[in-house]
């Protein structure tokens, strides 16, 4: 049996790890009440204690608004959560993955962004996981970072969950349709973690490094909405939809700047697990069924 260390297991990633945890595997599931990895006393005691083969770290602060006033937290989890667990993963001898973010690019481009593309985070958010991403690939050589965007899924806090609300309490949104990316369900992110996991576990070894993995095609936000609401209906998920109007970044500010680009080219990881990557509307429909 294979030993994977799973942290923040009760996030969106982190459940959906659970939910797809393959045959040969056993993981040691921990949420943030159970390992604070801000603690280097208590990542060090637990390698020591359940000897993983590898550790998976969905564990991450994601508020963005909220990190431009509470920067001393981002950073506490999202870059010394991270050095706590590369050194104790470096100590063991074995393989962090770790999950990162769109966010560390300042949304500038026109083109899809490529992992050697230069960096330029624009948000606390994503200067803190830039940071972890820094701190990961300086201290631990046996690392993959997955770089990915708008995470949906049926567990935690996302766009999907916020806009079937939004839409049970209203008869018409506004929503951003100048910001382009790709949704991304939690359940893909998972999968292929797992298949990077599989790959490492049957030959102790794999290309380390920074990918980048989203579901396809682009789209904006306010398109995802016009899906999710076109979906639920079908579903009958929702008695009445809401009119959506489309609206510029600039009609809703927020604290933290938000990428216009967050496009990510996923022809790399694709070819490593010689897979094209899922159709976001179709990964959508699943997490819907869940909710249902």
């Amino acid at each position: 049996m294979h030993k994977v260390l799973i942290t923040g297991a009760k996030g969106q990633v982190g459940s959906e790890l659970l939910k797809a945890l393959p045959k040969g595997f056993t993981a040691i599931a921990l949420d943030s009440t159970e390992l604070n990895i801000t603690d280097q006393q208590q990542v060090t005691a637990v390698i020591a204690q359940h000897k993983p083969d590898l550790i998976i770290n969905a564990a991450a602060y994601t508020a963005v608004d909220k990190a431009e006033s509470d920067s001393a937290t981002a950073f506490a989890v999202n870059e010394q959560g991270v050095a706590w667990l590369a050194q104790g993963a470096q100590e063991a001898g074995i393989p962090l993955f770790h999950i990162s973010t769109d966010y560390v690019f300042d949304g500038n481009a026109t083109t899809p962004y490529k992992e050697n593309d230069p960096v330029n985070p624009q948000s606390i958010y994503g200067a803190s996981k830039l940071a972890g991403e820094q701190i990961l690939s300086s201290t631990l050589n046996q690392h993959i970072i997955l770089r990915t965007s708008w995470v949906f899924g049926a567990t935690g806090n996302n766009f999907v969950k916020t806009m079937l609300r939004l839409a049970a309490e209203r008869d018409e949104l506004s929503v951003v349709a100048d910001q382009y990316g790709c949704p991304t369900s939690a359940n893909s992110i998972a999968g292929v973690l797992w298949q990077l996991a599989q790959m490492y576990l049957a030959s102790g070894h794999l290309p380390w490094g920074v990918y980048h993995f989203s579901n396809s095609p682009a789209c904006t936000w306010y398109d995802f909405a016009c899906e999710i609401f076109k979906q639920a209906a079908s579903m009958q998920l929702l008695e009445t939809v809401p009119t959506v109007q489309a609206i510029t970044t600039a009609e809703y500010p927020t604290a933290a700047h938000r990428p216009a680009w967050s496009v990510l080219h996923t022809e790399k990881i694709e070819h490593l697990l010689q897979a094209k990557t899922p159709n976001w509307q179709q990964q959508l429909r699943q997490v819907l069924q869940e909710l249902h």
